[in-house]
């Protein structure tokens, strides 16, 4: 049995900003739909996070700052005090198995629909500009709702928002949080000008249009310092809701990443092409001269197999590799990965709620035949 640990130091302790890691290996933000009605997280959920506690760092899954902010029904809060408490048993449990984990928080902005908002009130946007998507509500899948342009005044209630997030994740026990301002949820909706339309300070100019960017940055950095702070960017990718993208990505994205070298960040997260699907970018976009405008660790992600990540890392293009979908069915993947085990396929029809069926139930490989200089 090779130890790939030989080859690589992916599998080596390391530190993003003020965050000390176990290895190089990151458990992707993965949404799974396994809350309670009210954005609570269970025990059934702390079992989970536990389980994948070898990773280097757990990134949540997107996690609703507020009730405006929830696209998917069953998905999580950090707004409330019983959402802390929820969340302070998944951190507990995954301090205890030797794991770190940060939080992700989101607002999703356009990408919802009027029942899953406060008082069936229209979701919130940069600009009146319909999603082309689908999202799942209490009575199943459903179009996402007309948005409506979000009033000048009312977007430092927005940074609020993120603020208070902020302050209830480090009061649930998190080693930090992860800005989402990627998939074209509400951070990134303001970023690309096919999303934005506004005429205020908010609109425009690429200046104008990472503003409020700069400034959630701003405000969950001073809750958390910027060691403990990363964001996640997704250039290139149309999900969710067939986005155009940015007509001019470099140009955008490369003002974003400078101007957050300012907050010195734990990491920059990147998705190296389209969520999901894959790594391929428009002509005229380098993602990688993207990545070295960023002055802090980088976290690769997309389609990543161990030889991308092994041979990146050895080119020095990423700090820490992000995995997805192979950690839904394989909770021990640093373990499968670093010697050479059988991966595990996981079933699309497990992704989304039914419970512990395909969420706590995989097997770990055995390890015991493994001699004591593999310990």
């Amino acid at each position: 049995m090779i130890d790939n640990s030989v080859f690589t130091d992916l599998f080596s302790p390391a530190k993003l900003g003020e965050i000390e890691l176990s290895n190089r290996i990151v458990m992707a933000p993965l949404t799974r739909s396994r809350s309670n009605k009210e954005g609570i997280p269970t025990e059934l959920n702390a079992t989970y996070y536990a389980q994948r506690a070898s990773a280097g760092l757990i990134i949540s899954e997107a996690t609703n700052i507020s009730a405006q902010g929830l696209g998917y029904t069953m998905t999580p809060g950090i707004w409330t005090e019983e959402q802390v408490a929820g969340w302070k048993i998944v951190t507990d449990a995954i301090h205890a198995a030797g794991g770190k984990i940060v939080m992700q928080l989101w607002h999703v902005g356009r990408c919802s629909h009027v029942d899953l908002q406060p008082n069936h009130e229209a979701p919130v946007a940069p600009s009146a500009i319909k999603a082309d998507g689908m999202v799942f509500t209490d009575k199943g899948i459903q179009e996402v709702s007309m948005p409506r342009a979000l009033r000048t005044d009312e977007i430092p209630g927005i940074i609020d928002q993120y603020r208070h997030a902020a302050v209830c994740a480090k009061r649930a026990g998190f080693d930090g949080v992860e800005i989402h301002s990627a998939n074209n949820y509400l951070l990134e909706q303001f970023i690309r000008d096919s999303t934005n339309h506004r005429t205020d300070q908010y609109g425009g100019s690429i200046e104008n249009r990472t503003r409020l960017v700069l400034e959630v940055a701003e405000a969950v950095t001073h809750i958390w310092g910027g060691g403990r702070v990363g964001i996640r960017l997704s250039p290139v990718t149309p999900e969710v809701g067939n986005t155009p993208l940015d007509s001019d990505v470099m140009a955008t994205y490369g003002y974003l990443i400078q101007q957050l070298n300012k907050f010195k960040l734990a990491y920059l997260h990147f998705v190296e092409g389209a969520t999901g699907q894959n790594r391929n970018a428009p002509d005229g976009v380098d993602l990688d001269a993207l990545r070295a405008l960023f002055d802090g660790a980088y976290i690769g992600n997309n389609d990543y197999d161990l030889e991308m990540a092994i041979s990146r890392r050895a080119e020095n293009k990423i700090d820490a590799v992000a995995f997805g979908r192979l950690f839904i069915s394989n909770p021990d993947l640093v373990e499968r990965l670093r010697y050479g085990i059988d991966l595990t396929s996981n079933y699309k029809n497990s992704h989304y709620g039914n419970g512990a069926a395909g969420y706590i139930d995989w097997p770990q490989a055995d390890l015991s035949h493994l001699d004591s200089s593999h310990s």
